[in-house]
């Protein structure tokens, strides 16, 4: 290593953040990369412990150890080599990813761990900048024919290794712009677009094609789908929100906050939000229902578009400041934060907009049908209602960012492919294959509401079980 008693010398570091006032004046992200120098030490803090619980930590199991070294000895590109040998997106997963491995991290049991995620993010993003990262075409193909469905990071992994694997493949999707949740749920505070498109276009480059606009089942027949591909692999995420079925939820101005999150960004890449064709907070009082990174990212736009003031309330209650007994390491820790959206609503408003163990009973509305006001309980953190605790809180812009309850049914309908009890495309994790023969699902519309780097194993466990398939054997790790 670098230095074998970095993680003695060297306190943990984390990306520089822009102000936090400031940076609700632009949609650009708000972490930055730290110098180089001070990397190396970030990196020579890893202890080169014998197990290393960091890369069983990671869903991925990223090689965290080899490229903390390499960080920190100043070889970079072997970096990006380890890096990318068990990831195809460390620039998606380095930015937006929660970091299990750093909750894994032997080092902190009784210290801040190793600053993974950063390490990451500012490996492959320096491989771009010093032009290591160019299109690797496959050398030869196959013959065999390929769709996905989906171009979220479950697909996109899928179809990456797919075709380096010599398969022809296609990803089809029903939006503007490849991505899914990358491009239309992650607000560009966190993941910027062109870090996105970046990646789409070494892809293309590399041989995989992308259709847009193109809503599989019903313009894209799924006779045609199967009879055009050898394989067909349904990446097509959870998408089917939670609903809060109280009264007055029909009232104007309550949205769902994904409804909220893609128009304002489609809206922010089409015309800089001049095409007014988005959810506008500007001057709203906001009230974002739903913990959860979605609510976050809520917070976060609702501040950027200008609102007068936005609260959070989260029914369960409030994490403790340190690991509980019953959440021990290597278990992620569940402790309480600060995320990106709360430090900059405590900048603006003075306080973390959450509010905990609070229940919403009703919402109000005014003479023309338009919400003004939530009806609201406090409690006992078990979802039992405290007595006496009633309050009514105004509002005039209600999101609500409650989870999903996994894919949309009419593409599996028509496919003809079984569900699971939690109305999950049915398919065995390592094997992938659903009820349909030569029909493979993964990521978020198999498994449920996960994280990215979830998405992107399951993409590429995905790709390997067709390619097993369409040719009886396959090298894909």
């Amino acid at each position: 290593m670098g230095d074998r008693t970095g993680f003695l010398t060297w306190q943990r570091k984390t990306p520089v953040e822009r102000d936090a006032l400031d940076r609700q004046a632009d949609f650009d992200e708000f972490a930055e990369h730290q110098p180089q120098a001070e990397l190396r030490k970030q990196g020579s803090r890893c202890m080169d412990c014998g197990v290393p619980f960091c890369m069983s930590g990671c869903p991925v199991h990223n090689r965290m150890p080899e490229f903390n070294e390499l960080v920190a000895d100043d070889r970079w590109r072997e970096a990006l080599d380890r890096l990318h040998a068990t990831n195809n997106f460390p620039e998606f997963t380095g930015r937006v990813c929660p970091a299990p491995c750093e909750g894994s991290c032997v080092l902190g049991i009784n210290a801040r761990p190793v600053s993974i995620k950063s390490l990451e993010s500012a490996i492959v993003d320096r491989g771009f900048a010093e032009g290591w990262i160019v299109p690797r075409p496959p050398e030869r193909r196959t013959g065999r024919r390929v769709a996905v469905v989906g171009s979220g990071p479950a697909g996109l992994a899928c179809a990456d290794q797919l075709n380096r694997a010599g398969h022809t493949v296609t990803v089809f999707e029903r939006a503007d712009r490849i991505g899914g949740l990358l491009r239309y749920g992650i607000p560009p505070m966190k993941l910027g677009k062109d870090v996105v498109q970046r990646r789409v276009d070494l892809m293309a480059a590399e041989g995989v094609s992308f259709r847009t606009n193109v809503s599989v089942g019903t313009q894209y027949p799924v006779a045609r789908l199967l009879a055009e591909h050898d394989a067909v692999v349904l990446c097509c995420g959870a998408t089917r929100p939670r609903e809060l079925d109280i009264e007055g939820r029909g009232l104007g101005g309550i949205h769902l906050a994904m409804s909220f999150l893609q128009a304002s960004q489609k809206s922010l890449e089409d015309s800089d939000h001049a095409d007014g064709q988005y959810i506008d907070a500007r001057d709203r009082d906001v009230v974002v229902i739903g913990g959860g990174d979605t609510g976050t990212d809520c917070v976060a736009t609702a501040l950027r578009h200008g609102c007068r003031s936005v609260r959070q309330f989260e029914i369960l209650p409030r994490p403790p400041e340190t690991r509980a007994g019953d959440n021990p390491w290597p278990e992620y820790p569940r402790v309480y934060l600060l995320d990106y959206g709360q430090k900059e609503a405590a900048a603006r408003f003075g306080a973390d907009p959450r509010q905990y163990t609070v229940m919403t009973q009703a919402f109000h509305g005014d003479e023309d049908g338009r919400v003004k006001a939530l009806q609201t309980v406090q409690t006992d953190g078990a979802f039992a209602a405290l007595p006496d605790t009633e309050a009514t809180v105004e509002a005039d812009l209600v999101l609500l960012a409650l989870g999903f309850l996994g894919p949309e049914h009419p593409l599996a309908d028509a496919l003809g492919v079984a569900r699971d009890d939690h109305s999950n495309l049915k398919a065995d994790f390592g094997d992938f294959a659903t009820s349909v023969e030569g029909v493979f699902a993964a990521g978020d519309a198999r498994r449920g509401q996960s994280l990215v780097v979830w998405a992107i194993r399951e993409g590429r466990g995905a790709a390997r079980e067709v390619d097993r398939y369409l040719m009886g054997e396959s090298r894909l790790p």
